[in-house]
């Protein structure tokens, strides 16, 4: 009897995620480029060509965090109600996370997340490879805002605004401040920020 495909996708998933922490631990305590693969493996109790068919690079061990937002922007302008502005829905997207606290805005202080940005701004590979989806983002948010070079700007100013205004966020916190008290700041900035763009 074969297993449900639903199954063995939460099995593969479980598996995934358990790689990933058991990595981003032994990161965000020895270092990134302390830690090798072979240590990744041996701490998830698996061989290394497994990690592999999970994790094709090492710095996908970090940023695979990041691809529930993949394409994010593009989703919000597509999925925007009648009559909405695309960078209207994209602000109050930004500014909606910003009030749940969401860690993509840079505005979360509970110290894993703190120390994760640290691991990721820090680190030139990370941060190298973190542009790379940054740039297929910008890619996806400027097919769904027209063609022509002014969709491709748009879309780059406004990946660059949420950019800044995160790590803005992340660098207030990781000076001792806490979310709620950068809280009224982060709006404040967001909305100068978007409303520049309007």
């Amino acid at each position: 009897m074969s297993e449900p495909t639903g199954l063995r996708a939460r099995k593969k998933e479980r598996t995934r995620d358990a790689i990933a922490d058991a990595a981003v631990s032994l990161f965000l305590e020895h270092g990134f480029d302390r830690v090798s693969v072979n240590d990744i493996a041996a701490a998830a109790e698996i061989s290394k060509p497994t990690l592999f068919r999970y994790f094709p690079a090492k710095e996908d061990l970090v940023l695979h965090r990041f691809t529930d937002h993949q394409g994010e922007a593009a989703r919000v302008v597509r999925d925007r109600e009648a009559g909405i502005k695309p960078v209207t829905a994209l602000h109050r997207h930004f500014r909606a996370a910003l009030d749940r606290y969401d860690p993509v805005t840079g505005l979360n202080d509970h110290p894993q997340v703190v120390a994760f940005h640290r691991l990721v701004f820090t680190t030139p590979s990370l941060a190298g490879r973190l542009t790379r989806y940054q740039l297929e983002d910008e890619e996806a948010l400027a097919a769904v805002l027209g063609e022509g070079i002014q969709a491709h700007v748009r879309a780059a100013q406004v990946l660059a605004i949420q950019r800044v205004l995160a790590r803005a966020n992340w660098q207030k916190i990781a000076e001792g401040r806490t979310a709620s008290d950068v809280h009224p700041e982060a709006v404040a900035d967001a909305d100068e920020a978007f409303n520049q763009l309007q």
